[in-house]
Parts: C-alpha cells; sequence; structure tokens
C-alpha cells in the first residue's frame, strides 16, 4: 500500500462535471489499496470573482480581509469534491488549511509554509478515509487565515507530501505533462516522459504555468517526485525527479513570461557602490530584480536598465522615484509591454552555440531582443511583449524541427 498525493487545479474541479470526474480519479486510486491525500484549489475562475468581489467594495483592501476573503474559494472545492465522493460510495473528510495542520509566515496573500503537522489527516487515514486539503492557504502564529500566492496549491500538496513521506505526489493539470512549449501555443510541442528538478524550477520560474516554482524547489530539497499530468485524460504525464535517464537533450523547453516590466534608471554618476545603493532599496520592499544591463556613456554617466515582475513595477519605480537626486539619476524611463522569452536545458552545459542558435531563431524572425541573460541551464532575452507567441514559435521550430 502506498501513500499518494494528489493536487487538482481550478479547471480540473470547475463545474459539476469535472468534480464528479475528479471523484472517479481519486476513488480509482484508492481502490488500488492506496492511502489517498488530495489537494484542491478554487474551481475555474473562482479566484478572480472573488478579487473582483473585493475591488467592487474596496480596492486598497488590507492583505488580512484579503485573505479570508480568497480562503473561501478552497473550501467550497474541498467540500464539493467530498460530496461527489460520498456519492461514489467512499468515504471522504475535507479539511481547510488550517485544520490540515498548515503553519505559515503572517505575510499575507504571500505567506510561506512554515511547518505542517500532519496528524489530524493521518488519524482520518487511519480510519480508511480519502482526505481532502484545501491548497493555498494556512494559519499564522497569531492565528489568522494566510494564503501562500498563486499557485500556492503546488506548493500545499509537495509539503503534505514531504511532511508524511509520501510514495508519489501527483499534479494534474489541463495539460498531459510538461512540454516543450505551450501546447496551446505551439502545435508541435511534445511532451517529455522526464524532467530534472533544476529544469523544471528554470521553466516554472522563467514563465510556464505547469507548476509553482515554489513547489519544484520544495520538491527538490525533501526528494518528493512529482508527476505532472492531466485529468482529463488518463495518459501518462511526466515525472520530475533529480536524475532522469534519458539522454541530455540540447534544451528541455521554451517558456515565455509575459508579467514582467522594464525599468531602466537613464545618466546616473559611473561610481562605485551607486548599483549596491539602488538595488538595496527595491530589495528593503521586497522586489526580485531578474535581468540587469549596465552601460557606459561617453559623458561618464551609465544606464542601468532591469526587469521585475509587473506587478511590482509601478511600486519599484515610485521608491526609485524618491530616491533620483541622490542616486543623480537623469530620468527613469519604465516599459511594462515587454515579455521574457527562455529556454532551458541541462544540456546547454556541454554545448556550445546553444545561445546564437536561439538568436538565430529570432534573427529569422525579424524579432529584436532588448536584453540578455544566462546562466549554465538557461538563456533569456526581453523582448516586445507583441511578438511573444512568434518568438516561442521560432526558437522552438529551430530547436525540435
Amino acid at each position: 500500500m502506498s501513500l499518494i498525493v494528489q493536487k487538482f487545479g481550478g479547471t480540473s474541479v470547475r463545474d459539476a462535471e469535472r468534480v464528479m470526474n475528479v471523484a472517479k480519479i481519486v476513488t480509482d486510486t484508492y481502490a488500488k489499496g492506496n492511502d489517498v491525500v488530495v489537494v484542491v484549489s478554487a474551481q475555474g475562475d473562482f479566484t478572480d470573482v472573488l478579487v473582483a468581489k473585493q475591488e467592487e467594495i474596496n480596492p486598497n483592501a488590507s492583505r488580512r480581509e484579503k485573505d479570508m476573503l480568497l480562503a473561501a474559494g478552497e473550501q467550497i472545492s474541498i467540500a464539493l469534491l467530498a460530496m461527489a465522493i460520498e456519492k461514489l460510495g467512499y468515504h471522504a473528510v475535507s479539511l481547510l488549511g488550517w485544520q490540515a495542520g498548515f503553519e505559515t509566515s503572517s505575510a499575507h496573500t504571500s505567506a510561506r509554509i512554515k511547518r505542517v503537522d500532519p496528524s489530524r489527516i493521518k488519524a482520518a487515514l487511519d480510519k480508511r478515509n480519502i482526505v481532502i486539503v484545501a491548497g493555498f492557504q494556512g494559519l499564522s502564529r497569531f492565528g489568522d487565515i494566510t494564503t501562500l500566492g498563486r499557485g500556492g496549491s503546488d506548493t500545499s500538496a509537495v509539503a503534505i507530501a514531504a511532511a508524511m513521506h509520501a510514495d508519489l505526489c501527483q499534479i494534474y493539470t489541463d495539460v498531459e505533462g510538461v512540454f516543450t512549449a505551450d501546447p496551446r501555443k505551439v502545435p508541435n510541442a511534445t511532451k517529455l516522459k522526464e524532467i530534472s528538478y533544476d529544469e523544471m524550477l528554470e521553466l516554472a520560474t522563467l514563465g510556464a504555468q505547469v507548476l509553482n516554482n515554489r513547489s519544484v524547489e520544495m520538491a527538490k530539497k525533501y526528494n518528493i517526485e512529482l508527476e505532472v499530468l492531466s485529468s482529463l485524460t488518463r495518459a501518462p504525464g511526466t515525472i520530475v525527479k533529480e536524475k532522469t535517464r534519458m539522454e541530455k537533450m540540447l534544451i528541455s523547453g521554451v517558456a515565455k513570461d509575459t508579467e514582467v516590466a522594464r525599468i531602466s534608471v537613464m545618466g546616473v554618476p559611473n561610481n562605485p557602490g551607486l548599483a549596491f545603493k539602488m538595488f538595496s532599496k527595491l530589495s528593503k520592499k521586497g522586489i526580485n530584480i531578474d535581468i540587469i544591463l549596465q552601460s557606459i556613456g561617453h559623458d561618464g554617466k551609465k544606464d542601468i536598465s532591469f526587469t521585475v515582475a509587473k506587478e511590482r513595477g509601478q511600486e519599484a519605480v515610485d521608491a526609485l522615484k524618491d530616491y533620483m537626486l541622490d542616486l543623480g539619476a537623469k530620468e527613469i524611463l519604465y516599459d511594462d509591454n515587454v515579455a521574457k522569452i527562455s529556454i532551458v536545458g541541462a544540456g546547454m552545459e556541454s554545448h556550445a552555440g546553444v545561445a546564437t542558435k536561439m538568436f538565430e531563431a529570432l534573427y529569422d524572425a525579424q524579432i529584436n531582443i532588448q536584453m540578455i541573460s544566462t546562466s549554465e541551464i538557461k538563456v533569456s532575452v526581453l523582448i516586445d511583449a507583441k511578438y511573444a507567441d512568434k518568438a516561442v514559435a521560432a526558437i522552438h521550430e529551430k530547436f525540435f524541427d
């Protein structure tokens, strides 16, 4: 008998038909003699509906009250799924995040999991129940409901798998696994049988929406084998693990991220420590910096450009404007009509010319590159957002066709 954690996203439970379909998947797994813990997201776009309701009432609502509202979505999902499983003749118990033992930080809307006490889950499993847990949420040390941020249900599932030493953690979504590109945008994208934690982490961080990057980090840390598969078909999925048997491909996939913004601080003095002072201001506000480009002008001044998440872009600009006099900057430019396109693959380490091949694909498609960032297993470029899909298709064709 194995312990299997199964996570189902919002599209998998968006209506009654989909909920019954998930119930059948879960009970089939249980009927094979497994203990099953299920983690569920809010139905369909219900989280967006709740956000819209909050905007109607108070666009500047406190983060604490936002969490109180958003946590309601998962409560509906777990209750409906428990009812569906009962209808099929099995016993099920639904638990909110705090009932399932999730203790988090007090950073509302973006809390971090500090500890999972699975004792109540274990007690329910011992009574031969299927346990259904609300993903995306927990309880702070102050007794307040918190949420983990977008994609947090993936992290909830992996955290339970780690705390309970599960044999497998399955992430069910609306695609059949991890593809070389988004199959909804690139028709000839192919599904990978296996992918390493490091490659999956890069893809998740760079915009591939199959898995939340925090969940991959946790899976790698605790060596939890993940399987990404579709709740709509019974096809085998993609295994995410430390080492893969397959020969190293040149690249594993192409990802795009349109939720980025470019900020350029123009005409600052070419003095030591200025970049440190500038980025420390943003760091204190919890704003992460990604691609950075610095250029030196003929007048001894320099321009520093970098990317941030679009949702924090204006906040970053405002923080720097307050600091312009100290920086000695001429002006600050902001552009959120950009996209980050990335290729990821462990095979890059041992193959020369990978970046050149990517740049050639963009040249052939007549797409201009604004910024470039590289590491051992990825190359990212910043381009005009309107060319994002065209760029992904061109790069995918260059490497996989």
